[in-house]
């Protein structure tokens, strides 16, 4: 049996994956730390992350936190089966988290809710 965790990118309805966009919009550096963030998660699961992951208070949502010049943040489930689910990505230039990027997340991870119990 594979112990391994899955990462799977938010896809939306007309099959765009919005997340892999945004890693497209990125330089080759920040590309290799996110590669190197999913790679721990897959081998490790959550504790792959730490210290750079947390969880939205009330929420299912998960932020992982790649440091740098950019600040780059990445917002995701779990799902049954040891699935990672991406769904958002973007540039952090505050401290707080912004409300607008946490609606996104919320409102594609909804949409992949009702599309799973529509099948």
């Amino acid at each position: 049996m594979d112990n391994k965790w899955k990462i799977e990118l938010y896809e939306n309805a007309r099959g765009e994956k919005p997340v892999e966009g945004f890693f497209d919009s990125l330089d080759k550096k920040a590309n290799l730390k996110i590669a190197h963030a999913f790679e721990l998660l897959e081998t490790f699961g959550l504790e792959g992350g730490y210290p750079h992951i947390k969880k939205f208070t009330g929420t299912d949502l998960w932020e992982y936190r790649i440091l740098g010049s950019d600040s780059i943040r990445i917002l995701y489930v779990t799902i049954t089966g040891k699935i990672f689910l991406i769904l958002h990505g973007f540039k952090k230039k505050k401290q707080k988290t912004p409300t607008k990027e946490i609606k996104v997340t919320e409102e594609r991870l909804q949409e992949y809710k009702l599309r799973k119990i529509g099948k």
